[in-house]
This record gives structure tokens, sequence and C-alpha cells, in this order.
């Protein structure tokens, strides 16, 4: 059982993760849905269920509609032969299938914009000689962020979405009052000392 735990919390998933059941210990057998990052090949879904006097059993649902229950042990078995099988290149980018890789291309790219945007406000302001903060430095400050705020949502990583989503109305407040700047024929004042 503690080698089930212990995947149960290195994989991400929570025997205490559970939407309108009964806490756990209460006796109640009622399932418990668990949120791991990494499952069984074929597996839809797992539950954990009370069997009574403490002891615990996985309800695995698997693709094709049939449903198993499994001693924490087996399921242990289970995590480890679809952990310690995974391609090289999935264990690598912490993927789980090919379609991650599109994810983490999201990411990648969004990391890139957001770091180039230093690099193009640094090109600008040492052609001008002077600290200047260009409207591309917002406008990619803006994609960067977006991609990566996607990408942290679909990896749910609360720091990155907490990171990109407070950064990201900044940038879209800084835009506008460049486009309200413009509009109003004032001039820009996009230096800064």
């Amino acid at each position: 059982m503690g080698l089930a735990l212990a995947f149960l919390l290195v994989l991400g998933g929570s025997p205490a993760v559970g939407r309108g059941t009964a806490a756990a210990g209460s006796g109640s057998g009622e399932p418990r849905p668990l949120h791991l990052k990494v499952r069984p090949a074929g597996v839809t879904s797992v539950d954990l269920v009370e069997t009574g006097e403490g002891a615990h059993l996985y309800r695995i649902r698997w693709r094709d509609g049939h449903v198993e229950e499994v001693s924490p042990d087996r399921f242990a078995e289970l995590l480890y032969e679809e952990y310690s099988g995974r391609k090289p290149l999935f264990a690598i980018l912490n993927i789980t299938s090919w379609g991650g890789i599109l994810w983490v291309a999201l990411g990648l790219l969004g990391q890139v914009l957001f770091t180039g945007r230093m690099v193009v406000q640094w090109l600008v302001s040492e052609k001008r000689k002077r600290s200047v903060v260009p409207v591309a430095f917002w406008w990619m400050s803006l994609a960067g962020a977006s991609m990566l705020l996607v990408y942290f949502v679909w990896r749910k990583d609360i720091v990155g979405v907490l990171g990109q989503s407070t950064g990201w109305f900044i940038y879209v407040r800084n835009l506008w009052l460049i486009y309200r700047e413009r509009r109003d024929g004032a001039p820009l004042e996009s230096a800064s000392s």
C-alpha cells in the first residue's frame, strides 16, 4: 500500500480528492475519484473505494467499459508498468502521449516569445542609445503570456497560471493605453529614465 501512495504523491494524485463524497475513513464505502497525471493505458477513471475496517481498493474503469477493483499493491504494479515503460522522450518532457508534444511545443513557443521580448527591448534601446519600451515588447509579452497561460492550465500548474494571468492584465492595459494615446493624437512616450 505504501508503494501505491508513494506513486500517487509523485504522480500528482491524492486519495483525499473527491467531489461531494464522504471524508476518508468515514466507512461510507462511497468511491472517491482520483485525479492522476499518469494512468495505465486504457484507463478512463480511477476511484478509491473503502471496503470497511480501513481497507481500500482501487476501482478502475477501462476504456472498453469494464470495471475492475484491484488491491493497492496491484494498482502500484499497474502504475509502475506504465511509468517505467514510457518512451525516453515522454519521460524527458513529462508527458504521457504524443499529443503532449503539441502542448510542450506551445509552452516552448510561448517561452521563446516571452524571452524574445526582452531581446527586442534591448536591441531597440541600444539602437536609440536610451532605454525604450517598444510596442512590440507589449505584444510579445501578451502573446507569450497567453501561450504560457494555456500551457500551465493544461499542466495544472497553479504557480504558472497565477504568474502569467497577473502579468496578462498589465500587458493588455499597456496596449490599451498606447492605443488610446494614438487615437487621441497625443505624442507617445515610450522611453523610461
